[in-house]
């Protein structure tokens, strides 16, 4: 059980900082006709979109989008649940020698960048993946870092960023919680 501590950021905050993160990426990325985003399902996917569609209403740039379900290639499936729902990756394109931007709600342990990382090379060799998270949490159990970051937090173990989305909630906001004792 979790118990709502506080909203770490409004609908508003989000917009305006994937706006920015968006912004960062047609900066910092050198070769975006060979760059696509990809979004870890299932609260990375409207972050993919989302940077896909600020970067051409914005900066005039068109980049294709994907989604990849990291179900198998986690390494805790079977705490996760005994019957884990499987959605489906969906690239529809090409990813060798591309630049991938690949995105996430939270980057927390780095478990699910690396299970992603995995999904990934099973559909080619892409050239490089950078990272984007909307929240960095901390507590990195492996050697990953985030090369785009929209927020910084830092937490207890107890702590849980819990992010959500219109598309996936009915509601857009972050909010800081806490796992309820039993």
């Amino acid at each position: 059980m979790l118990k709502e501590k506080y909203v770490l950021m409004t609908e508003e905050e989000i917009t305006r900082t994937l706006r920015r993160l968006a912004a960062e990426v047609a900066e910092k990325i050198d070769d975006l006709e060979n760059t696509v985003i990809v979004g870890i399902k299932t609260r990375g996917v409207p972050i993919a979109e989302r940077i896909r569609d600020y970067m051409k209403k914005d900066h005039n740039i068109e980049i294709k989008t994907g989604k990849i379900d990291i179900t198998f290639y986690r390494d805790d499936l079977s705490l996760v649940n005994e019957s884990p729902v499987v959605k489906q990756t969906e690239l529809d394109f090409d990813i060798n020698d591309k630049i991938i931007v690949l995105c996430d709600d939270v980057l927390y342990t780095g478990r699910t960048v690396r299970a992603a990382l995995d999904e990934l090379i099973d559909f080619g060799r892409p050239r490089m993946v950078k990272l984007l998270v909307l929240v960095d949490r901390g507590h990195r159990e492996l050697p990953i870092c985030a090369d785009f970051v929209g927020k910084s937090v830092t937490t207890t173990k107890n702590e849980v960023i819990k992010v959500k989305f219109n598309e996936t909630d009915g509601k857009t906001e972050v909010l800081m919680c806490e796992k309820e004792e039993d």
